[in-house]
């Protein structure tokens, strides 16, 4: 059983007037923090107060760059080439990099959001894309790829560090993919039931699929969604959860 895990959520979600997600609450109970840069979500302002709040918790900072798609919040697939998406990656990474060096930190690593991540969950040649952007920005940062998935493949072809992830708050198909936003229940806001996901995640190295099927993961970086209503108390439940497991929540990387 690993003794460290990290906790990482998106953040800097809200644009201009629209506020989205309790950054200020959940970043308390995280390890690692995934910042819109602008693209579906976020703006200058939002990604400055972000970055911020990030420093002065301590926690480490990532670029969560995602399809332009703000009215749709990034959960529309767009018809993009791959090299369209690579350089889309690192336009993006470029903006979040500016206010994080700004504030004296470095891009730690990049995950990428919503329809993109989806799209990159079962195709290659997009993970490939995503990882090489990656790559290209730096070979100390960290690509998030999730557990099991065709993303663990890009990322060791392209040999771009990386991390594997896994959902504390979403429920999975049979074949390691998440199931859609669509299916009513496919995010889990009972923070029993999330804590007990995530502890059988890192304590045991499976999670369960919605039809029973007992799927291996490597998890190195646990996901739970700062825009779940019940998000503060499923990250509590869980902190507490691993502090009795003695297991230890660091940044991704650590």
């Amino acid at each position: 059983m690993p003794d460290r895990i990290d906790i990482n959520s998106d953040m800097g979600e809200s644009f201009g007037v629209y506020k989205l997600g309790r950054d200020a609450e959940v970043m308390d109970y995280i390890s690692s923090a995934n910042i819109a840069c602008g693209w579906h979500a976020g703006d200058p302002m939002v990604m400055e107060q972000t970055v911020r709040m990030a420093k002065e918790k301590g926690v480490g900072v990532g670029a969560h760059p995602g399809y332009p798609d703000l009215m749709g919040f990034g959960r529309r697939r767009l018809d993009l080439s791959v090299g369209e998406i690579e350089n889309y990656m690192l336009y993006q990474m470029g903006a979040l990099y500016a206010f994080a060096r700004a504030w004296g930190l470095p891009l730690q690593h990049i995950k990428a959001h919503g329809a993109l991540s989806n799209v990159a969950f079962v195709d290659l040649e997009v993970s490939k894309a995503l990882a090489r952007a990656a790559l290209r920005f730096s070979k100390d940062i960290l690509f998030v790829a999730l557990a099991g998935t065709v993303m663990v493949r890009a990322a060791r072809e392209v040999g771009v560090r990386y991390v594997e992830e896994v959902y504390a708050d979403r429920v999975y198909n049979p074949d390691g993919t998440l199931q859609s936003r669509k299916i009513a229940g496919s995010v889990i806001h009972d923070p029993e039931k999330a804590a007990r996901q995530a502890l059988i995640i890192v304590k045991e190295g499976y999670v369960i699929a919605h039809d029973g099927t007992k799927l291996p993961v490597k998890a190195e970086s646990l996901c739970v969604h700062g825009d779940t209503p019940t998000a503060t108390t499923i990250l509590q439940k869980i902190r507490e959860e691993f502090k009795k497991a003695a297991i230890a929540v660091k940044p991704m990387g650590q």
